[in-house]
């Protein structure tokens, strides 16, 4: 294939044979919307057609750079989203990709924290995986998701000269509403419940305007109990919830039988 050019050799010309296969049916949105090559090399890996197809549309919609689409991939994003979702739901995932219309649509759990730099096992306070979030914002709030903005660390209010500080404090542009998020190293409890509760109260009386919808609150925390956490929301809860967050990224074989087994439910 010399006569061709170096564009023409084996190994290129096996990946855009695969390429036809791949989308032979003309599904990818590149008429439009053009990723780079080295971007399919990428898509054409996975092997799961629904899977591959949500990437692509997320990496086209939020405009990820190949290094940002390969990270997003080995933190396994699709299977955690489809964790916290039906089959239509799921099936959604994969012909929309990720739509933000209601708080549950934005959260994840867990949440990957490995651009932090904090060994799983390792031994570290509240305010040190506060200050390496904040160290990393940019790839925190790739984290978070879609319509995130930053409002502060560590933000106060009085009420009735009690001081109380909430972590971090973020907005979403796509939900109208502020979002509030406490961090725990430690095993959730209902006292952590009890207080984010009180902070979401205090931000939908006294800070968000009328026309924003009600604040959420997210508590990321090492470890929780779910049947704690159930009992101890109401049952039409929508404002406050909690999620794991790891701080090496997960086995995405693991994360699949997690999917698998809540299907079997």
């Amino acid at each position: 294939m010399k006569e061709f050019g170096k564009g023409f050799s084996v190994t290129n010309l096996k990946q855009m044979r695969q390429f036809y296969l791949t989308y032979e049916k003309g599904q990818t949105a590149s008429d439009e919307f053009n990723l780079s090559w080295s971007h399919y090399l990428m898509l054409m890996r996975i092997d799961n057609p629904e899977e591959r197809s949500f990437y692509e549309k997320e990496a086209i919609a939020n405009n990820w750079s190949l290094r940002e689409l390969k990270r997003q991939f080995n933190s396994a994003l699709y299977e955690r989203l489809a964790l916290s979702r039906d089959k239509k739901g799921v099936k959604q995932l994969a012909e929309k990709g990720q739509i933000i219309e209601t708080p549950q649509d934005s959260l994840k759990d867990p949440y990957v924290l490995e651009f932090v730099g904090l060994k799983e096992n390792s031994k570290y306070s509240e305010t040190e995986l506060e200050q390496k979030l904040i160290d990393r914002l940019e790839h925190f709030l790739l984290e978070l998701g879609k319509g995130f903005a930053f409002i502060g660390r560590q933000v106060r209010f009085t009420f009735e000269e009690d001081h109380f500080r909430v972590d971090l404090v973020f907005y979403n542009r796509l939900l109208r509403c502020f979002v509030l998020i406490d961090l725990k190293i430690g095993q959730l409890t209902h006292q952590d419940l009890g207080q984010m509760q009180m902070y979401v109260n205090y931000y939908d009386r006294f800070v968000k305007l009328p026309e924003e919808n009600k604040t959420i609150g997210i508590i990321l925390c090492k470890d929780k109990n779910d049947a704690l956490v159930e009992i101890t929301l109401p049952e039409n809860n929508e404002q406050i919830f909690a999620s794991k967050y790891l701080t090496v990224l997960p086995s995405k074989e693991e994360l699949k039988k997690l999917i698998e087994n809540k299907d079997d439910d």
